[in-house]
């Protein structure tokens, strides 16, 4: 059989090595996110309502990218945990605004400890500025822009 020639491409891919890396911080991450009664998609949910102060359940599932019921059965999980709180938004009634309980901040802080120990695990190979170099550039592959790095991609 003969190979067809491939111009201009390069000598690495790096898709199945990020595949492979991917693989390996995810079985980790369940590993230790198990003991805390989390998957990563509570890891994920957490985060965002930290981060956004809350949302209402609509725009939760929007910026999780899940359909109506997949939310639903998300937020069930959280809240029996006692890790979210939904009430009825005060503006419109229709709406269930979201937000993150003082239990679902601590457990979320437990789970980036965790986490950053996983991490420290799996890119134990690599120095702090080699971290922060691949760090921006996942960053930049993620945005699909030219953002630019402020690290040094060369130590």
């Amino acid at each position: 059989m003969t190979s067809l020639p491939v111009a201009n491409q390069p000598v690495h891919r790096s898709g199945a090595l990020l595949d492979h890396l991917a693989r390996r911080v995810r079985l980790r991450s369940e590993t230790v996110l198990a003991p805390l009664g989390l998957r990563p998609r509570h890891l994920i949910a957490l985060t965002v309502l930290r981060e956004s102060a809350g949302s209402t359940q609509q725009a939760l599932a929007a910026t999780l990218e899940m359909d109506g019921t997949n939310i639903v059965g998300l937020l069930n999980d959280l809240e029996a945990e006692n890790l979210v709180a939904r009430r009825r938004s005060p503006e419109d009634r229709r709406r269930h605004v979201v937000e993150l309980t003082d239990a679902g901040a601590k457990r979320l802080a437990k789970a980036e400890f965790a986490l950053a120990a996983v991490e420290d695990e799996v890119l134990g190979a690599l120095s702090e500025a080699q971290r922060e170099s691949l760090y921006c550039l996942l960053q930049k592959a993620l945005a699909g822009s030219d953002a630019s790095c402020t690290t040094a991609l060369d130590d």
